[in-house]
């Protein structure tokens, strides 16, 4: 029997290269590590890949807008108690048995009320944008794709509650407009309060549904990138044999070429 050389070394060489091949598998844990493994499958992994890295982003993007919202919030929850203190002691302020000093120390702790609104106003800031004292439209990217965005609208509140921070009870200005004043303001915080509270369920409707599809995505991703260990191992162990049965027959040719090299000579 004679055993062809050649055929025998280009068997060698093949199953090296199966084996070299296999052991990147086991080492990445990937199946397809490049586009030799599967040009069509890397094309899929390369665009899961991106979904799952913009929805990654996207999803700290729409957490940022959870957080600034909550921020204006409180900012607002503070100005609106300081309101409602003004209107109870605006309302104090209109009793008969009051003198000018009661009135003069309601009025000290309304104009306290009235530097607590401001200062609340001017520090509510959020990244270095202000929250509370301007008008401005700030969009979040909610998703990985284009349009795909929320939008949280600031006021300038300092500006709508100018008549609050006017009030003064001493002055003998008219009870009834300071009580308007106070209750337009009122209705302008709570208003604020309310869409915040809208946008707020809006970024968090985002954060859930990010959330489940970077999940799902990164599942489709894996099951096309992902390596059967078992099965990477079974085929190791199988090429292991085929590679040790391939030297045994380039042995064998060897010795075959040897021997008739000596019958030559």
């Amino acid at each position: 029997m004679q055993v062809n050389n050649s055929s025998s070394s280009s068997l060698i060489s093949q199953i090296q290269e199966r084996q070299e091949s296999l052991f990147e598998k086991l080492a990445s844990g990937k199946k397809v590590n490049n586009a030799s493994d599967g040009a069509a499958a890397q094309q899929i992994i390369d665009r899961l890949t991106s979904e799952v890295e913009g929805n990654r982003q996207s999803l700290n993007n729409v957490y940022d807008g959870i957080s600034l919202a909550q921020v204006a919030e409180g900012g607002l929850g503070s100005i609106n108690d300081d309101v409602n203190r003004i209107r109870e002691l605006t309302l104090q302020s209109g009793s008969g048995i009051l003198s000018d000093g009661d009135r003069r120390a309601i009025q000290a702790e309304i104009t306290q009320l009235q530097e607590n609104i401001t200062q609340t106003v001017e520090q509510t800031n959020f990244g270095g944008k202000p929250l509370l004292s301007d008008n401005n439209t700030l969009n979040f990217q909610s998703g990985a794709s284009a349009g795909q965005s929320i939008a949280i609208e600031t006021q300038d509140i300092a500006a709508q509650l100018s008549g609050v921070l006017t009030i003064d009870v001493t002055s003998g200005s008219s009870l009834n407009d300071a009580l308007t004043a106070i209750d337009d303001a009122i209705e302008t915080v709570g208003g604020a309060r309310g869409e915040l509270g809208a946008v707020q369920n809006r970024f968090e409707s985002a954060a859930r549904t990010l959330t489940q599809s970077n999940i799902n995505t990164a599942q489709a991703r894996s099951r096309i990138e992902d390596l059967d260990f078992a099965q990477a191992s079974s085929q190791r162990a199988a090429n292991d044999v085929l590679g040790q049965a391939a030297l045994t027959v380039q042995a064998q040719a060897n010795q075959q070429e040897g021997q008739v090299l000596a019958l030559l000579s």
